[in-house]
This record gives C-alpha cells, structure tokens and sequence, in this order.
C-alpha cells in the first residue's frame, strides 16, 4: 500500500467521521428545538381525558350526559354505543346534560346488474343532535352528523341479511364514535 493510498483511506475515514458527527448534531438540534417548543406550549394545552387538578376530568363530565332514547333499532345501536364509550356502559352521574339525536336512515342500490339485482348497497345515517343544559333547558351544542357503510349482495339470503346487517352496525359506530368526540371536546373546555 503506497503513501498515497493510506492519506486517501485517512481521508475517507476523516470524512465519515465528519459526516457522523454532523448527523448526530443535527439530531441533537432537532431534539432541541422541539423539546423548548412543547415547553413553551404546555400552557395553552390541557389533557382531553385528564385532570389537571383544578376541576373535573372528563370522563366526570360525560358520565354526567343523559342519553336520551334513539328510536329504531339503529338507534338503539347509537345510544348503547355512546353510553359505553361515555361512562363504560355502567350507570352515570346525577345527569346535568341531556343529548338528543335523531337520525334518518338511507339505503342506495349500487351498481345494478343485467337482470335488475345491486351488486351492493349503500347504507347511510344522518344524525342531528343537540346538548342540552337540563336546568336551564338551553342548548349548549347542536350539530349533524354522517356515516356511510356499503354492503355486499350474496346469492345466499343468510349472508345478504348478514352483510346489511354489519354495514347498519358499522354506521351506527361511526355516529356514536363521532358524537361522542364532538361533546367531549365541548365538555372538556367548559368549566366545571
């Protein structure tokens, strides 16, 4: 190996050892910069489900919600959902809010076939709601909501009935999920 040869090795390993530690610079300044950002934030943000020790946390809030009785079996399927996602499914609070929902129901045939049969369907709910102070009676929030679940057609009737019946079902969580955040995202900056 000649004298040239090792002062290029040298210098391959130099520029490595350069490169290396410019990327661990880097990474460093990165850490930096976003460390003293969130520092600089933590004022203005607050946990959604957490306490900080000033009030309530949310999930005192949203057992505190009356849900009030959804007509149909869909919404049946709205409100169960909700009361599990809002206090567990066991029993609530002393209601202090009322929610009110009502929803409408559409099926749309999609992709029609030579002899007259869909291909599948289209199931959708719209949901109107409105959150209610129960001592005052006076709205707090009112919104809508959508949610769209397709389905396949079968030639078995069983798995037609099956496949509408998980596209409802699928919806119907897609409403409650929505919901749900929607108030909780109110409640949370409402004062205890």
């Amino acid at each position: 190996m000649s004298s040239s040869d090792a002062s290029k090795g040298s210098v391959l390993m130099h520029s490595r050892h350069e490169g290396a530690s410019r990327r661990a610079f880097v990474r460093a300044l990165v850490v930096g910069i976003a460390a003293g950002g969130l520092a600089g934030c933590a004022g203005g943000f607050q946990p959604l489900y957490g306490s900080l020790g000033n009030g309530q946390g949310l999930g005192d809030k949203m057992a505190q919600v009356d849900i009030a009785l959804i007509p149909g079996r869909n919404g049946q399927r709205i409100r169960n959902e909700l009361i599990f996602k809002s206090y567990g499914g066991g029993a609530g609070q002393s209601p202090r809010y009322r929610l009110e929902v009502a929803i409408k129901e559409t099926s749309t045939s999609t992709l029609v076939l030579r002899d007259g049969n869909s291909a599948g369907q289209i199931f959708q709910i719209d949901a109107k709601f409105q959150l209610i102070d129960i001592a005052s009676k006076k709205v707090l929030l009112e919104g809508n909501s959508q949610s769209r679940a397709t389905s396949e057609r079968f030639a078995n009737v069983y798995s037609n009935v099956r496949s509408g019946d998980d596209a409802q079902e699928r919806a119907a969580k897609t409403i409650a999920t929505d919901l749900k955040a929607r108030i909780a995202g109110f409640l949370s900056t409402t004062p205890a």
